[in-house]
């Protein structure tokens, strides 16, 4: 028999798996260390890219919680960006790609804290999460030794292909805010 959990809860197993994917975050940062890659990092990171699907499976068997909808976002944009910044520190990733990913990724984030303010939430988009998994996958080729060293290209396209689908949601969050907007002011729009 499972344990269910209230939307209020905090302590849930789906919150400490992503907690944990937080704080092990740090040590994934280090191991990046040059452009040559590294089968440890490859794994590790491997491994956190997986422990998010276990987030949202302990989630949705056992009840999904505010908190868990704030803290598991917040654990991928800590884990992609940081990955990426610490490429770009060591001239894999060009720096612009990963400005506009960043860029994109704070704003969404302050759209949903403005709109969570509001008591509306704002759920990720299915192609939302294929550029997170696509950003993922650029994480990993350029994290993974032949894959850098022998094809550099496919790390640096398939980041090229999550910045495209990155604006691309980013623009689909910007007309559900101004969908918002519009239902907010507009009384008539609101009862439909």
């Amino acid at each position: 028999m499972s344990t269910s959990f209230g939307p209020t809860a905090l302590a849930t197993p789906a919150n400490a798996v992503t907690v944990a994917r937080i704080m092990v975050s740090p040590l994934l940062f280090a191991m990046i260390d040059g452009p040559q890659g590294s089968w440890l990092a490859a794994a590790l990171w491997t491994v956190l890219c997986c422990t998010d699907g276990i987030d949202g499976f302990l989630a949705r068997r056992q009840g999904t919680t505010r908190s868990g909808a704030f803290l598991d976002p917040l654990a991928d944009k800590v884990l992609v960006l940081g990955a990426l910044f610490a490429l770009v520190a060591h001239h894999v990733f060009f720096w612009l790609p990963v400005a506009v990913i960043a860029v994109r990724e704070l704003a969404i984030s302050l759209y949903r804290s403005w709109a969570g303010r509001r008591g509306v939430t704002v759920p990720a988009r299915w192609l939302a999460k294929v550029k997170t998994v696509c950003q993922q996958f650029a994480v990993f080729f350029a994290l993974l030794p032949p894959a850098i060293e022998q094809a550099p290209w496919l790390a640096r396209g398939t980041l090229w292909v999550a910045v495209f689908l990155t604006v691309v949601t980013g623009v689909q969050y910007l007309l559900d805010a101004r969908s918002l907007a519009v239902r907010q002011v507009d009384p008539v729009v609101t009862s439909r």
